[in-house]
């Protein structure tokens, strides 16, 4: 029997699979999540998430060095804010001398190259743990807003050069663009968190921050009023499309694996880049199953990684970012 037409002829060596590979994975498709807090010369490691730690700024800014020298050329930074701090206004996110604004004007100023993607959302400076103001036993989404758009001001102002509004309050994009365009910060980019699932993949992202909703029987007790329903994809692409109306100049879906195929009806449908975050859920599932010994963790983080990308992310928020990196770098 002759069998004119063989995929195995391409796969015999590593070189010839390396020819006709379809996607590549690189240390500039990366974007390394940062937890800090307030203090210095500390870092605590956080025990849901093996091998991410919070640290304070100084050392965060160390970090920062070593992730661009790496080839890692974003981060994503999130405050642990001081419960004295926090009331349900969310009004220390836009305190021009806060923990966050501090730190962007020291990232860029060590490493001027780095671009810096501060989140935007007001759960961490919230005394209920949402991403908005709570009125009336709901999400005021208008008032959280404004709220929003001060925030992102303060932070364009510190240096930022994208900011990230993960909150998914209905019309903050647009919000966020005009008030960057009024403040003359109209290089400042919006990385839109259009398609944010409301997932239990999020856990322990919420244990590193503290920043889960209260539990308080008269306002929301998770966030599915403003998150998205898992059960829903048409949802995303009208959420998609909105965002990119009112400005957006990156999309973000979140979480990552389990939504690849949203990453990919998105990417048919957009040229705007995609970003995805590979979310604390995955990357704890992940370090689990490496630390039984039920699977390679590093080959497991390449392939998930390289996955996403061929979904159709250009980049990828990952806490493996540092790891891949080293990886990459072989």
């Amino acid at each position: 029997m002759i069998i004119y037409s063989r995929n195995r002829r391409l796969r015999t060596t590593p070189a010839l699979r390396a020819l006709v590979q379809e996607t590549v994975l690189t240390t500039s498709d990366l974007v390394m999540p940062l937890f800090v807090m307030e203090g210095t010369q500390t870092e605590i490691a956080i025990s849901s998430m093996p091998g991410i730690l919070r640290r304070t700024m100084d050392l965060t800014v160390k970090e920062c060095k070593e992730l661009f020298s790496l080839g890692v050329k974003g981060v994503n930074l999130y405050m642990k804010v001081s419960e004295n701090l926090k009331d349900n206004l969310g009004t220390e996110s836009w305190n021009r001398n806060g923990l966050m604004q501090n730190t962007i004007k020291a990232i860029k100023d060590a490493v001027p190259g780095m671009v810096v993607m501060p989140d935007v959302a007001l759960d961490p400076y919230s005394i209920y743990g949402h991403d908005g103001i709570i009125s009336n036993g709901k999400i005021d989404n208008d008032a959280t807003n404004d709220a929003l758009v001060k925030m992102s001001v303060s932070h364009a102002e510190a240096g930022a050069d994208i900011i990230a509004p993960s909150d998914m309050m209905d019309g903050r994009v647009a919000a966020i663009r005009t008030g960057l365009e009024e403040g003359g910060f109209t290089d400042v980019g919006i990385l839109s968190y259009a398609a944010k699932y409301a997932s239990s993949f999020y856990g322990p992202f919420r244990n590193a921050l503290d920043s889960a909703p209260v539990d308080n029987v008269e306002i929301p007790k998770d966030k599915k009023t403003y998150q998205m329903d898992f059960h829903n994809s048409r949802e995303a692409m009208d959420e998609v499309m909105k965002d990119i109306a009112e400005g957006a100049d990156i999309i973000m879906i979140k979480p990552g694996m389990p939504y690849l195929d949203i990453v990919s009806k998105v990417r048919e449908a957009i040229d705007l880049p995609i970003a995805v975050y590979n979310v604390s859920g995955e990357y704890a599932m992940l370090k689990a199953a490496a630390q039984n010994g039920w699977l390679d963790n590093d080959k497991a983080i390449i392939e998930s990684l390289t996955c996403i990308k061929r979904a159709g992310a250009d980049m990828i928020f990952t806490y493996a970012a540092k790891e891949a990196a080293i990886l990459l770098n072989g």
